[in-house]
């Protein structure tokens, strides 16, 4: 299943786990497009996404499950021609490469109005590449640094895996272990230990510590 349905209008699926904006993206997007689907966490967004094939994913960066960079591990390589455009409230550098580096076609903030959403959503659709125009700035920066993915912005950030990130921003949040399994969906022990791997690779003693660090980058 998979094309568009009528000349020039895209299929979009909605990844959020936020009913309230997703409705509200509904609402602006209106007519414009065809809605076929949508999930609030990443094993379902995954499954949909590839029974469908839109044209677009609007796809929020942090959700339950993994995240919105493991929706794209799940759909992207096996499904290229379906393209991402991630909608965040984070305009964080790493998040913003993350999701690039992992096949995302454009990255905007929550901020955007409606008609500025349509437009983007038209354009990942037809193939182009959109930014927020201040983060744009972040993928061009990293793109100069060579190479034919972006280069990482934080070296010791960059030795993390990206569930160890996920599990260091919950963390630095205030989230007990328990929180973080639950919207994960992995266990307490597991994120007891990416918490101790994450501790150990940054040379950091305390959740105090590892809070810190990761307010100075502006990742909380």
């Amino acid at each position: 299943m998979s094309g568009t349905t009528s000349p020039g209008r895209p299929r979009v699926f909605l990844v959020e786990d936020h009913a309230v904006f997703r409705a509200g993206v509904r609402a602006e997007l209106g007519g414009a497009v065809e809605v076929v689907g949508e999930a609030d966490e990443a094993a379902a967004a995954i499954e949909l996404i590839v029974e469908r094939l839109p044209d677009v994913v609007l796809l929020d960066v942090h959700l339950p499950g993994g995240g919105g960079h493991a929706v794209l591990r799940g759909v992207h390589p096996q499904h290229p021609e379906v393209q991402f455009l991630a909608l965040s409230v984070s305009d964080a550098p790493e998040d913003v490469i993350e999701v690039i580096r992992a096949g995302a076609r454009g990255y905007i903030t929550k901020t955007i109005s409606g008609p500025e959403l349509l437009q983007a959503v038209y354009r990942v659709a037809a193939g182009d590449a959109v930014f927020s125009p201040r983060l744009a700035g972040f993928v061009l920066d990293a793109f100069a640094q060579g190479g034919t993915a972006p280069a990482a912005l934080d070296p010791e950030l960059d030795q993390l895996s990206p569930r160890e990130r996920e599990v260091l921003r919950l963390i630095a949040r205030g989230y007990t272990y328990k929180e973080v399994a639950r919207d994960l969906g992995i266990s307490a022990k597991t994120v007891e230990s990416h918490v101790s791997s994450v501790l150990r690779k940054l040379q950091l003693s305390t959740r105090h510590e590892l809070t810190r660090w990761a307010t100075d980058r502006r990742l909380v």
